[in-house]
């Protein structure tokens, strides 16, 4: 079995509790013994798999793999095509080189409901949604990676694994993917 779930904000990656005032995902009535597939910070939302197949987290997470995860950042000021570039070819956090990537500008901006609670917004400062597309996935990399080059990350959704994408599954919601949206993924 192979589940797509579009998770919300303030829900951490797992079923138990760690003593945060975060939920987990015993709450959204999934079937036994599936497991989440890589992990979403509680800050972060979108596309997260669970399965109760054996071996599917090391054929889509391990960077040999090349297994590309598509996120959408929208960041703090408008970043500089020379800021993408810099993205792209890797930046050093927390004494990490990233791996290359893709990133750049989205055009046009995604329209996407506000988030509960609200993200910061600064009147002075101008914010803009980022596209990036890693095949790694170190913790917090795209908001290491995103302050690094001066902008930092006020919101992240994850949109898109392998050729996966979460479409219109609404925050809360899961379904089981059908063969060939599993073919989508390998």
């Amino acid at each position: 079995m192979l589940l797509a779930f579009h998770k919300p904000y303030g829900v951490l990656s797992q079923f138990t509790p760690d003593g945060s005032s975060n939920r987990t995902l015993s709450e959204f009535g999934f079937p036994k013994n599936v497991y989440p597939l890589g992990r979403l910070d509680a800050d972060s939302e979108g596309l997260l798999l669970l399965s109760d197949e054996p071996g599917l987290n090391h054929r889509l997470l391990e960077p040999q793999n090349a297994h590309p995860r598509r996120y959408w950042a929208q960041v703090e000021g408008l970043p500089t095509p020379a800021a993408l570039e810099k993205l792209s070819q890797g930046v050093s956090i927390g004494g990490h080189q990233t791996l290359p990537c893709r990133a750049w500008l989205l055009n046009p901006q995604p329209q996407l409901p506000p988030r509960d609670p609200p993200i910061r917004v600064r009147k002075t400062v101008p914010d803009c949604w980022i596209a990036l597309e890693l095949t790694e996935g170190k913790n917090r990399q795209v908001r290491k990676m995103t302050a690094a080059i001066g902008h930092p990350t006020l919101r992240l959704l994850r949109v898109r694994i392998g050729a996966l994408e979460f479409g219109d599954l609404k925050p809360g919601k899961w379904r089981e993917l059908s063969p060939a949206e599993r073919q989508l993924l390998f």
